[in-house]
């Protein structure tokens, strides 16, 4: 690391960060603080040699290096297993018979592709990379372990037998530094390269972390991964003060669980209503109202202006001058898509990696599915559509061509003990779009309809009739024998019942 200047540029995405030491990943973009450069002086990139070429015995991967790896990345064997190689194969020509499809994210969208190509192709040879160290799980199930509804150990998507039994070589814990997509080839930090034939890239994203004063304090942590759960467990119980950061789908999630746990909670949202994305004003109304009951406090139209304390957090301050005490914060505040590789490799990148309708890149043969890809303007960032797209993005790199056109964002909560589910559109652009809603008691009903179609709906406090109302909305449905009857809620509720 050079010494340090005040500020550092990041030299994926230009990002300028003040501080005496880069941040740990780019705010923006998601690199890596190694991607971090003094701003007066960048450094220039050094020179590479040319390296010598090694060839496992058991599996002919070819590994690029003065020296043999430990290991091989793809089959295991030890470093004794390799020899060295002197013909250097053509640029994109697998030196296997069996079609590689590497899969790089082992979140549900890395799950779902590795399942569509496992399904699609029994004879391909699949590789799954992971960054983390644990079994791929279920990122979802988080706030229902910090809420202690499940155990660790029921986290798993699959058992550890489930990769051998289906043929695929879960490689963990590897992180990705290079895509050569001249060569097809994975460069990765810690280990040899990998060589492929197709690859899909499901990086996910990482947690937004505002650049405030004061937020690389102790106990200030995102909720992204196993690891910060269980730091945020640890540092709770016994009344323990804490402040979320964000109330939207996650914070409340987040909120919900540490009350249940018996934590003095705070959620700070800096929109004039809770889940500003999912609801409307009314409907945010009447979830605040229901979670305050739970003994959460809210504090809307929030600007934090600092987190305060020593080198541990003791604090928030708002612009208001306003300081909530505290011994925890969790930043709940949003993601960006881990897209500052595709960057680097020169894919077509906006705020994710843009992809077309077969999910493919910008480069041929290399497809991008969940919160990592961006289609048609589009980031989901949700659960339901990464493992949408990982399937279609599965069977297009097995050679079953699949289109994905796009659907309507939906959302739930779990945690609060609170029925919600939303989807579509609810807001009207203008005139041509019709909405009914009403209220009974801790229930609220909203339709929003156009051109005789249903376009969304909110339903909070009671989400029966979610999966009939989800159809309509998905197929088009023509609802114009219902709008033409001056429909009220209960018509709608009861057309949704047929």
């Amino acid at each position: 690391m050079k010494k340090n200047t005040g500020k550092w540029i990041c030299e994926v995405c230009g990002y300028v960060h003040q501080g005496a030491e880069p941040p740990e990943y780019c705010p923006v973009c998601g690199a890596t603080a190694d991607y971090f450069e003094p701003y007066e002086e960048p450094a220039a990139a050094a020179p590479g040699t040319g390296p010598d070429r090694w060839r496992c015995l058991n599996c002919e991967y070819i590994h690029e290096e003065t020296e043999p790896p430990g290991f091989c990345p793809v089959c295991g064997v030890p470093a004794e297993r390799f020899e060295p190689y002197e013909e250097a194969p053509s640029a994109g020509v697998s030196s296997r018979e069996k079609q590689v499809i590497a899969i790089v994210g082992a979140g549900i969208a890395g799950i779902s592709a590795v399942e569509a190509v496992r399904q699609t192709s029994s004879g391909a040879e699949i590789l799954l990379l992971s960054k983390e160290a644990e079994l791929p799980y279920f990122r979802l199930n988080l706030t229902r372990y910090l809420a202690g509804e499940i155990e660790a150990g029921d986290l798993p998507i699959h058992p550890e037998g489930w990769y051998k039994e289906k043929g695929i070589q879960l490689i963990r814990p590897v992180e990705l530094c290079k895509i050569e997509t001249d060569k097809k080839i994975l460069e990765l930090r810690g280990t040899g390269p990998v060589r492929y034939d197709k690859l899909i890239l499901t990086m996910g994203s990482h947690p937004f972390v505002p650049p405030l004063p004061g937020v690389n304090k102790e106990n200030v942590t995102p909720l992204r991964t196993i690891k910060d759960a269980d730091f945020i467990l640890e540092q709770t119980g016994n009344n323990i003060r804490c402040v979320v950061l964000g109330g939207g789908i996650l914070g409340l999630e987040t909120a919900g669980a540490l009350s249940r746990r018996g934590n003095d909670v705070t959620i700070l949202e800096g929109y004039s209503w809770l889940l500003p994305r999912q609801l409307n004003e009314k409907g945010g109304i009447i979830l605040e109202d229901y979670v305050r009951r739970l003994g959460i406090k809210t504090h809307k139209n929030a600007r934090v202006k600092e987190i305060t304390g020593d080198e541990r957090v003791r604090g928030v301050l708002l612009e208001s001058r306003e300081t909530i005490h505290c011994e925890l914060v969790i930043i709940t505040t949003g993601v960006r898509s881990n897209s500052y590789i595709a960057r680097m490799a020169g894919f077509d990148v906006n705020r994710g990696i843009v992809v077309n309708n077969f999910l493919e890149t910008s480069a041929p043969g290399i497809y991008a599915a969940g919160d990592v890809a961006e289609h048609h303007g589009v980031n989901y960032g949700t659960w339901g559509p990464s493992q949408f797209q990982g399937t279609m993005a599965g069977m297009n790199a097995a050679g079953k061509k699949t289109e994905f056109s796009g659907i309507p964002r939906s959302n739930m909560l779990k945690v609060l003990g609170y029925d919600l589910y939303s989807m579509g559109r609810i807001d009207a652009e203008d005139a041509s779009y019709r909405f009914i809603d009403g209220a009974v008691e801790n229930r609220y009903y909203y339709f929003m309809f156009r051109d005789n179609r249903l376009l969304g709906f909110i339903l909070l406090g009671d989400t029966s009739l979610s999966a009939r109302a989800k159809t309509i909305v998905e197929n088009g449905v023509d609802c114009s024998s219902l709008l033409q009857k001056s429909p009220s809620v209960d018509s709608i509720l009861d057309f949704l019942r047929r």
